[in-house]
């Protein structure tokens, strides 16, 4: 059973107002969230939702910022960037690819778990929360941050985006070695931004067809061995840092 879970939504759990109560984030994540925030691009994402909350959208999840809450900006060791949240009801955690339990595994998860046990030999866990990985330093990140209820990609354009490539840029400027998995073609655009911020190569960067039924086993670059796991605590490893318990 999973240690440290603290959250559980509802089973129709969403978001109910924008924009977020900044306390919620780790420190050293919430000046930039802030300068975000008060500038045109922020304010014009956060007037939309308003909007359409307002308008009687059910919008997930109930906290698009928890990911910045688990994982500071000074532990993030692996960053795995997916494309958008779950857009069914209680799936949507603020984590890509986490349900909370007792939310049924969707299809994207169980090839990552099954990725883990071809890998790494690792049975699949009980349940498909990774909040365990965000607490040891696994930034769970989508390049868009919420969604519409049974519409899939539906806020990718609104502003989103512009906040994520920030985030990308900050964790790239650490001096601290990442590993970045960029899972898909929305996740794979942010490349440019961290070869631009970190020339030197101080980072690994894994790239891979998203995790989705419809990509992981299609080429170029099937999920489903990638190795992506193994990959990134060979890495961590040969760093100095300590492996992330998969």
């Amino acid at each position: 059973m999973q240690q440290g879970f603290d959250w559980a939504p509802p089973p129709q759990a969403c978001l109910q107002s924008w924009p977020p109560v900044l306390e919620g984030i780790a420190p050293d994540w919430r000046p930039l969230i802030q300068d975000f925030l008060q500038e045109a691009s922020g304010q014009k994402l956060a007037a939309r939702l308003t909007s359409a909350l307002a308008g009687g959208a059910v919008i997930y999840p109930p906290d698009p910022l928890r990911a910045l809450a688990l994982t500071s900006a000074q532990n993030v060791r692996v960053v795995i960037l997916g494309q958008d949240p779950y857009h069914g009801p209680g799936q949507a955690e603020g984590l890509a690819f986490s349900v909370a339990p007792p939310v049924k595994v969707p299809p994207s998860l169980r090839n990552i778990f099954k990725e883990l046990q071809r890998s790494l030999g690792l049975a699949a866990p009980m349940d498909g929360s990774l909040v365990r990985w965000a607490r040891q330093g696994v930034l769970l990140l989508n390049t868009t941050l919420t969604v519409q209820a049974g519409q899939a990609a539906s806020h990718a354009g609104w502003g989103w985006e512009l906040l994520t490539d920030r985030i990308v840029r900050a964790v790239s400027a650490q001096a601290l070695p990442v590993v970045f998995m960029l899972w898909g073609g929305h996740a794979q655009s942010k490349a440019k931004l961290i070869e631009s911020v970190a020339g030197d190569g101080r980072h690994l960067v894994l790239s891979s067809n998203h995790p989705s039924p419809l990509s992981a086993l299609r080429p170029p670059v099937p999920f489903v061995g990638c190795d992506h796991f193994r990959l990134a605590n060979d890495f961590l490893q040969r760093n100095g840092q300590k492996t992330i318990d998969w």
